[in-house]
């Protein structure tokens, strides 16, 4: 996979299913009570907000989208050389404009 990809290809994978969880991932989503179909839906209806492209193992993103019962998630990826979901949350509104734009101190 291309190391900075568009949100299509992001979402290809995982419509096909060729994504991966992080251990941590694994830990954060059965902490935050967040189902994979709800990550797959926030993925599906999201769009990237923030990229990384010198993150520490590899190029991620963040994307932020919505649950199909109106939850939104923050879900960070790392793109290469597969998609894998690093860590995911209800992003804090207290600290995003609209769950988008960090707030500024």
């Amino acid at each position: 996979m291309n190391p900075d990809p568009d949100l299509n290809s992001i979402q290809q994978a995982i419509r096909d299913g060729d994504y991966q969880f992080s251990l941590h991932a694994v830990k954060r989503s059965a902490e935050r009570r967040i189902s994979r179909s709800e990550i797959e839906e926030a993925i599906l209806n999201g769009e990237i907000i923030e990229r990384y492209p010198d993150d520490k193992y590899s190029p991620s993103c963040l994307i932020f989208g919505w649950t199909t019962a109106k939850r939104p998630l923050h879900l960070q990826l790392s793109l290469a050389p597969n998609v894998k979901l690093i860590t995911l949350y209800e992003p804090d509104a207290a600290e995003w404009i609209d769950y988008k734009t960090r707030k500024t101190t």
